[in-house]
């Protein structure tokens, strides 16, 4: 283990000044041009605004039950970004958060700058419970508790729009699982300050029986004296970008597909948010829907024909098709490479901004240390345990890349038998490489779960015997130790569904070591799956079965991506 970190108040400024530039995806090609996807990670529902000083980029995206959330991720140039913050600390109610509550939460959220009271928003629907709102005069800073401005089911993908006046109008779509009705979207006024609602809802628009169904994610602008509403429509996998315009927020509002896949093969590009530069250029950050990997963040071009904004390349008819590689927006200035931070050394007394939990955090989940690792306690599981997926303590983050490498070192400190942990990817279906405490030694093993969202039962295949590293002398309470390195790689195998569309599959693969010089290849072939609305996730786990009296651990000496 590395040695007790000094002055860590001092590192941890330095440390997060830093640039970090990812080894396996940074779409900064160096000379002027980008390639797509700008940011290779599950980033749902991305939307984005222009910050008080006009050069500065903020983005926010669904996080759904992932904990802390609604992640807030910074850019000069929309190309190179960075996890600066999370807007959510603890997702309100505590009761119903604190377990794990898959696909729930916070969706679709919407950020932005009302300049009238210089402070930044951000708006979101939890379908269960409402409209939400947290605000913060930076967004680095600290943000406000949750608030639910707006009680009620079935509200999502909320977005506010300040008029010229300083009125304020709230567009959202409807969630059909919880009111039975979906694909349109409806407009109401908001209090100035955004925080109450003062007008009833008006149903703008209606994709009902067209092929703009399920009508969704809408982001609400004022170009000129023409409000505009851009959102998806067709569906996650295959759908097509609209733009509306009307003279009114309540419209009638005329509409035109402005973004589909073409002949690309870039499949449902779509809902996203529309940037205007000072240099006067105007571009669109959306998603594509890569299945086990999640929703990955594109950046499109945006002219205008005929007041009509039109994204991407190859237009007709208003509609253009996905970049793939394109020159950079012109904000005046060169911004150096940097990506989101994938690797962590542990080396600060905060967890690194990439990490995620399945619940609201706890401290028996894991704390980090000054001495250079991260400790993650085993969690107790239930007497009638099937698998992780209503695990909370499942410290996660997003995959990076098609193709990758994650390697971790920690030691397991076992003080019961059937104490484990190890490297994890989690999903519906997921796979983890663990060491466990078998008697006096330790056991290697593969534990793969199919149809975890189902409460299906988890397999474990035995791989190695290894010995402790060290054994406490101590006769209270004592553990025995092991040291390992534990890996997964993985590989983008592609294919196609039944349809035809292009399919976004991975394979994954173990391995180990003892010395972290040798590694051997253990374990069966896993196919990634996705987890509930979100990309599979890469991690560390740790656990035990019900009944043990002491807790043990696993202490996280680093965990880094490579290619």
């Amino acid at each position: 283990m590395k040695k007790l970190i000094l002055l860590a108040a001092v590192a941890m400024p330095l440390m997060a000044s830093a640039q970090y530039r990812s080894e396996v995806w940074s779409p900064d090609n160096g000379d002027g041009t980008y390639t797509n996807p700008v940011i290779n990670a599950d980033y749902s529902d991305p939307d984005v605004c222009v910050g008080a000083s006009g050069e500065d980029f903020y983005l926010t995206a669904s996080s759904f039950n992932c904990i802390p959330g609604l992640p807030i991720l910074h850019s000069k140039d929309l190309v190179n970004w960075e996890i600066i913050n999370h807007a959510i600390r603890v997702l309100p109610p505590v009761d119903r958060y604190n377990q794990p509550q898959h696909g729930n939460g916070v969706w679709a959220p919407s950020i932005r700058y009302n300049e009238y009271n210089q402070t930044y928003y951000i708006y979101w629907g939890d379908p269960d419970l409402g409209v939400f709102v947290v605000t913060a005069k930076d967004p680095a800073g600290q943000w406000t508790e949750p608030q639910c401005v707006i009680e009620g089911k079935g509200m999502i993908d909320t977005t506010p729009l300040w008029d010229d006046d300083g009125r304020c109008y709230l567009v959202n779509g409807w969630a059909n699982s919880r009111c039975q009705f979906n694909s349109v979207l409806t407009v109401r006024e908001m209090s100035a300050d955004g925080m109450r609602q003062i007008g009833q809802p008006v149903i703008v628009f209606d994709g009902n029986g067209t092929p703009n169904r399920t009508a969704e994610g809408p982001k609400f602008y004022k170009r000129g004296e023409w409000y505009w509403i851009m959102c998806p429509a067709g569906g996650v996998p295959i759908g097509h970008q609209l733009a509306m315009r009307s003279k009114s927020p309540y419209g009638p509002y005329e509409w035109k597909v402005v973004l589909d896949e073409g002949k690309t093969g870039i499949n449902g590009p779509h809902q996203g948010g529309w940037i205007h530069l000072k240099s006067g250029e105007d571009w669109f950050l959306h998603f594509q829907d890569k299945e086990a990997y999640g929703r990955v963040v594109w950046l499109e071009p945006v002219n205008w024909t005929d007041n009509w904004p039109t994204m991407g390349t190859n237009v007709k008819n208003y509609c253009g098709e996905p970049v793939l590689t394109y020159r950079k927006p012109n904000v005046g200035q060169a911004c150096p490479v940097q990506n989101p931070v994938e690797s962590d050394e542990f080396n600060t007394v905060t967890l690194g901004k990439q990490w995620q939990w399945h619940a609201n955090y706890q401290q028996t989940f894991g704390m980090p240390t000054p001495n250079g690792v991260f400790r993650l306690f085993c969690h107790k599981q239930s007497e009638d345990f099937k698998n992780l997926w209503e695990t909370g303590n499942l410290l996660l983050q997003k995959t990076p890349a098609d193709n990758f490498t994650a390697t971790t070192k920690l030691r397991l400190s076992a003080k019961d038998e059937g104490q484990y942990g190890g490297i994890i990817v989690m999903g519906m279906d997921y796979s983890s490489l663990v060491l466990r405490r078998v008697g006096d030694q330790f056991e290697l093993q593969q534990i793969t779960c199919k149809n975890a969202d189902k409460g299906k039962p988890e397999t474990v295949k035995p791989l190695a015997t290894l010995k402790p590293t060290y054994k406490d002398k101590v006769a209270y309470q004592p553990a025995i130790h092991c040291d390992i390195f534990l890996r997964l790689h993985v590989m983008y195998i592609g294919g196609k569904n039944a349809d035809g569309t292009n399919k976004h599959e991975a394979s994954v693969r173990f391995a180990y070591s003892v010395d972290g010089k040798k590694f051997t290849d253990v374990g069966d072939a896993f196919t990634m799956r996705q987890g509930k609305w979100i990309g599979a996730k890469i991690g560390l786990m740790a656990a035990e079965p019900a009944g043990k009296k002491v807790r043990g651990w696993i202490d996280v000496d680093w965990f880094r991506v490579t290619k």
